[in-house]
């Protein structure tokens, strides 16, 4: 009988001791993959005019105005220039608000691998690798707001992971985009 009770004892001790293991971190971050990458168009903005701000929104007008749904205006103010841009009710259902401004699809970041795991005194962090795909027409437009941005290119990501009741959960990430809805 007591051989019966030593086992479950056993088992118990062993489970909450386990390492979190390589595959069952990569599983708990491939779900949240792929996520959305978006490129943000401000409502208002002003720069300097020949300032890299001002070079940087210009680009983005050019952008904005092939794609025909935004109403943009640019205000001379001084040695500065103010550009509005407001979303026209044809626009794809797509481009959402945002803070500030309005936020369309760009590409998506798929999930690579976990690269590197190390224990933490809550649990473990895990850096991870994404990769640019599937770029949309508004990839450019991210594009001139990240020029070091190109497609295939492989960035790293933090995780943090944490034992609760027995079992590992992903307790959160660098990520800055989100799942498609």
């Amino acid at each position: 009988m007591r051989h019966l009770l030593l086992l479950p004892a056993l088992l118990l001790t062993l489970a909450c001791s386990s390492k979190l293991d390589k595959s069952r971190a990569e599983d708990l971050l491939r779900k949240d993959y792929p996520v959305v990458v978006t490129t943000t168009v401000p409502e208002h903005a002003s720069a300097e005019k020949g300032s890299p701000e001002h070079l940087r929104l210009t680009a983005l007008r050019e952008g904005v105005a092939k794609t025909g749904w935004f109403d943009i205006e640019v205000k001379p103010e001084g040695n500065r220039e103010t550009f509005t841009f407001r979303l026209k009710p044809d626009a794809p259902k797509a481009i959402k608000a945002a803070p500030k401004g309005f936020s369309m699809p760009a590409a998506e970041a798929v999930f690579v691998r976990a690269a590197k795991m190390e224990p933490t005194r809550e649990g473990a962090r895990v850096t991870y690798e994404v990769r640019l795909e599937k770029p949309t027409a508004q990839f450019p437009l991210f594009q001139a707001q990240f020029p070091n941005a190109r497609l295939g290119q492989i960035h790293p990501r933090f995780a943090t992971f944490e034992r609760r009741r027995g079992a590992w959960e992903l307790t959160g990430t660098s990520e800055t985009f989100r799942k498609a809805e």
